[in-house]
C-alpha cells in the first residue's frame, strides 16, 4: 500500500489521475488535456497497473486529524507539498514532522513531491528546502527520503514519481 498525503489543494486526485493514465501507456506519450477533479472528502483507492498492482491510498487533506488510522499496512508514503502557496507552507511542514515520527511509518519509503511547478509563481525547491530546513529533517528521519519536482497538470516529472513507485513495490512485500 502507497499513501498519498498532503493539504487540500496541493493536487493528489490529479496526480493519481496522471499515474494512472502513464501506468497504461508504460511511461511514454502525451498525458493530454488534465481531467477534472474535485476535493477528495474521505479516501480514494486506486490500482496503478505498473509491472506490478500499486495501490494508492489517497486521504483528502482535510482528514488530516486521522491520518494515523491509515498507516498501517504502508510501505511508501508520497507526500505532496504546492510549490506555489507559500502560506501553507509551515502547515505542510508541520504535517510532514507529525509523519515522519510516526513509529508505523518508520519503514516506509518517503517522496516528497513539490507540485505546481508550472505556476510562474511557485518556489524553487532550494527555496523550500531552505525556508523548512528540509536537509535537517532529512538527516534525522528514519525513513529512506526523495523529493521531486513535478507539475501533476502538465505531467513534468511524473515518470520519475512512476520509476518511484514501481522501485519500492519491487523490494517490498
Amino acid at each position: 500500500m502507497c499513501l498519498l498525503l498532503g493539504a487540500p489543494g496541493v493536487g493528489k486526485t490529479l496526480l493519481v489521475k496522471r499515474l494512472q493514465k502513464l501506468s497504461s501507456r508504460d511511461g511514454t506519450g502525451d498525458l493530454g488535456e488534465p481531467p477534472p477533479t474535485r476535493p477528495t472528502v474521505g479516501t480514494n483507492l486506486t490500482d496503478i497497473g505498473a509491472q506490478k498492482k500499486i495501490t494508492i491510498r489517497e486521504l483528502g487533506g482535510c482528514m488530516g486529524p486521522i491520518w494515523s488510522s491509515y498507516y498501517g499496512n504502508c510501505h511508501s508514503l508520497l507526500f505532496m507539498i504546492d510549490a506555489s502557496n507559500p502560506t501553507q507552507l509551515s502547515a505542510s511542514c508541520a504535517h510532514l514532522l507529525g509523519l515522519l515520527s510516526a513509529e508505523q511509518l518508520a519503514k516506509a519509503s518517503v517522496l516528497i513531491l513539490f507540485n505546481k511547478i508550472d505556476l510562474p509563481c511557485y518556489m524553487t525547491m532550494e527555496e523550500i528546502k531552505s525556508l523548512i530546513r528540509l536537509p535537517d529533517i532529512i538527516a534525522c528521519a528514519k525513513q529512506n527520503i526523495t523529493t521531486a519536482e513535478i507539475s501533476a497538470r502538465k505531467g513534468t516529472g511524473l515518470a520519475r514519481v512512476l520509476r518511484w513507485l514501481q522501485d519500492q513495490h519491487r523490494t517490498s512485500s
